[in-house]
């Protein structure tokens, strides 16, 4: 039986008394002007819709009942967006009003620059961020560290390639994405190439970014109760991470001669003048880590795998690079703006394969008119950008890869071009995709430039069929792990 099924049926048994409770005594307010929607089911509205991929189900709802559709998850009004006309209104228009965070932990909501609303503390926050590790010129200086780890990953396909041993591409990315920000907050590595401390440090960051819904986050009343386990299984996923920053911090902390010109440096001593506290600081690291790492390798795995499922634009890229590079340059990020199929490369990916398919779910802080609906206070807006990227009405043959459509018109990645926002828009954009932006571009032209790629198995490819199975969470991945074998050029 389904995961819903179950955790439904569990929660209306036990909860009966206290849900017939909510049911006739709750105060019902009317709204007349939400936007259409199916019809909710008392006390648990549409929940068991959603199943375990509920950007492919709003998706199909959303060709039912129009690009702006309300939800009624338990006690919630969700409002989906799945137009970039929409989208560009919501964003251009009433960014403020609906650039809050529905409801998290209260550790979360106190200090994470994710799940903060928009206030003083949180741009404070932001701004650190911005100013530590994404401008241009932070960005510049740290780039010699991104072609050390980068090396370290061609390093490690070489040995594959020597042995004919396959690479798990996603792990591999993580481990060189995990290894970057380390080494650029804390001047460490976490993990190897070799070892499986990145695997245990990507699993901890799976289960807390995995998004299986929890029933009782949409009836508020009884969510503390727990019944599904949900918040006990984050909590101490969120432990085992914030335990390995505590450590690292203690150590810093005990021994006033280790001053390191880090991003871990520079935090304390804002701590030290009372700028941040150091409950800011490890939520910001938390952050920073969760962000930075299953993002990038994730948009690096799908890019391998559509590659290895189009071999003739793997092919077409790989010839791009060798006339910029030549066939035994290295590539810099420099290069970067010589290779414009590249760069198409990798918003066919975004188009396709978005990190967040939901972006973060934003909120409403006060009742808002959209596209001539009602956006209610204290709703849950979800851009369903997975969708937008999929839509025939808005991209010619919207389900083929094809690089192709963006060397034939200006589109970016930036917030700008709604059609494609896969980082966001408005205040609430993602601040580290300047980042992103650079290291996805550098890994992946480097892996192309240095080796061909076979997928594990062969027989696959003729028909396409290697797996694109998805796994829902607040960012996108694989549900099989792409393995592939480097070879060399």
């Amino acid at each position: 039986m389904e995961y819903y099924t179950i955790s439904l049926l569990y929660l209306i048994i036990s909860l009966i008394p206290i849900l017939l409770t909510i049911l006739f005594t709750s105060k019902v307010t009317t709204k007349s002007n939400l936007p259409p929607g199916p019809k909710p089911w008392p006390i648990i509205g549409s929940i068991h819709k959603l199943g375990d991929k509920p950007h492919h189900v709003v998706a199909k709802l959303s060709k039912i009942y129009g690009p702006i559709m309300s939800l009624k998850l338990g006690s919630i009004t969700t409002i989906v967006i799945s137009s970039p006309e929409i989208a560009k209104e919501m964003f251009l228009e009433h960014d403020l009003a609906l650039s809050s965070r529905p409801m998290q932990t209260k550790s979360l909501k106190k200090f994470s620059m994710v799940w903060l609303p928009v206030c003083p503390k949180w741009r404070h926050l932001r701004k650190i961020a911005t100013l530590q590790l994404f401008t241009t010129q932070r960005l510049d200086i740290s780039q010699v560290l991104r072609h050390t780890k980068v090396k370290e990953l061609m390093e490690y396909a070489q040995q594959c390639c020597e042995n004919n041993l396959p690479v798990d591409i996603g792990k591999a990315a993580f481990t060189t994405s995990l290894n970057l920000l380390s080494n650029t907050i804390f001047s460490m590595d976490l993990a190897s190439h070799v070892s499986s401390n990145s695997q245990e440090f990507k699993d901890i960051v799976w289960n807390i970014m995995e998004s299986r819904p929890n029933v009782l986050d949409y009836i508020p009343l009884v969510r503390k109760l727990d019944l599904q386990g949900v918040l006990k299984r984050k909590r101490s996923y969120f432990k085992k991470i914030m335990g390995v920053f505590e450590e690292i911090i203690d150590v810093r902390l005990k021994d006033p001669t280790d001053v390191k010109d880090d991003v871990l440096g520079t935090l304390l001593k804002l701590v030290k003048d009372e700028e941040l506290s150091l409950h800011d600081v490890k939520h910001m690291l938390f952050d920073l880590f969760l962000a930075g790492t299953d993002t990038t390798s994730s948009t690096l795995e799908w890019a391998m795998t559509e590659l290895l499922r189009n071999p003739k634009v793997m092919e077409k890229a790989q010839i791009e690079i060798d006339q910029v590079l030549g066939k035994d340059g290295s590539m810099q990020e420099l290069d970067i703006a010589k290779l414009p199929y590249i760069q198409a490369l990798v918003k066919e990916i975004l188009r396709l394969h978005p990190p967040a398919p939901f972006l973060i779910p934003h909120m409403a802080i006060e009742d808002v008119q959209l596209c001539g609906y009602l956006v209610p206070k204290q709703s849950t807006i979800w851009v369903n950008v997975w969708s937008i990227g999929r839509d025939p009405s808005v991209w010619t043959k919207s389900k083929m890869f094809s690089p192709e459509r963006f060397l034939e018109k200006e589109i970016d990645v930036k917030g700008r071009n709604f059609e494609l926002i896969p980082f966001g828009s408005g205040r609430r954009i993602c601040p580290g995709m300047p980042l992103a932006y650079r290291m996805v571009h550098l890994t992946l032209a480097t892996l192309l430039h240095s080796f061909n790629w076979k997928y594990v198995n062969e027989a696959s490819i003729a028909t396409c069929t290697i797996d694109v199975e998805e796994k829902f969470g607040i960012t996108l991945q694989k549900a099989e792990p792409l393995q592939a074998i480097p070879l060399p050029r």
